[in-house]
């Protein structure tokens, strides 16, 4: 009888860790940082894995749109773990994509991989694109997991 259980409860598991993959298949949601009229309107932020494994690859990609062409500027990216920040970076926005960007859509992608030693859970980042004036030209919030994984992967 212990042995059924146990076979029963590793189905259910299995069911729900493919309901929860299937979930994180989606775009993320994300929302602007202020009630502002940027001139970057952002259509859709979408993380590749999802939950993001430690010391792996994450790709993340910003699709979005521009009412005038953007010739330089910078990505400011601050990170947050339970409301503390734990990173900043700056990248150029033009090592990002080619500039100038047209009027129009683009998408921006980078890819990084986190660090072994990053605590698993849900994330908080703020991305900023400033143009070469600093003026931001949009800001964005979303989340992202670091899922549970097991510790012998990482060794």
């Amino acid at each position: 009888m212990e042995f059924n259980f146990h076979l029963k409860l590793n189905h259910l598991l299995c069911l729900f860790i493919l309901i929860l993959s299937s979930v994180h298949a989606q775009a993320s949601s994300f929302r602007y940082c202020a009630d502002l009229n940027y001139d970057v309107k952002v259509s859709a932020v979408e993380i590749k894995p999802d939950p993001v494994v430690r010391a792996r690859p994450a790709t993340f990609k910003i699709s979005a749109d521009t009412g005038e062409a953007i010739y330089g500027g910078k990505w400011v990216i601050t990170v947050a773990y339970f409301g503390f920040v734990v990173h900043n970076e700056i990248h150029h926005f033009c090592e990002e994509v080619s500039c100038p960007v047209a009027t129009g859509s683009f998408v921006v992608a980078h890819t990084q991989k986190l660090p072994a030693f990053a605590p698993p859970g849900t994330y908080t980042v703020e991305m900023t694109l400033k143009n070469e004036k600093n003026k931001a030209l949009t800001c964005i919030t979303f989340k992202f997991k670091i899922g549970f994984e097991s510790f012998v992967s990482d060794i």
